[in-house]
């Protein structure tokens, strides 16, 4: 029997919630990823070896960082208000 790839629309509905949270969960795990690498650059830039332009490097971690922190907020404004059970886990 054909099912239709978008699935059944209730399972969609319910697990919507849990979706949302992932997607922030996810994102929120990135940001975290990314600043550590900033903290080692900022503590102790000399200790990384395989980067000798440490302020590039720094830009690509912030660059990162917008990028996911960009997912949040568009998460935020568009998808969170059509969940009611959705708690937020992102706190800048």
């Amino acid at each position: 029997m054909f099912q239709s790839r978008r699935g059944n629309p209730l399972t969609i509905q319910i697990m919507k919630p849990e979706l949302i949270k992932a997607l922030l969960s996810h994102a929120q795990g990135e940001i975290n990823y990314h600043k550590a690498n900033v903290a080692v650059y900022l503590n102790n830039p000399v200790g990384i070896g395989e980067h000798s332009d440490v302020l590039g490097a720094i830009t690509n971690e912030l660059n990162e960082i917008a990028k996911y922190h960009d997912q949040i907020e568009v998460i935020e404004k568009y998808f969170k208000k059509e969940t009611s059970t959705y708690e937020p886990s992102y706190h800048p």
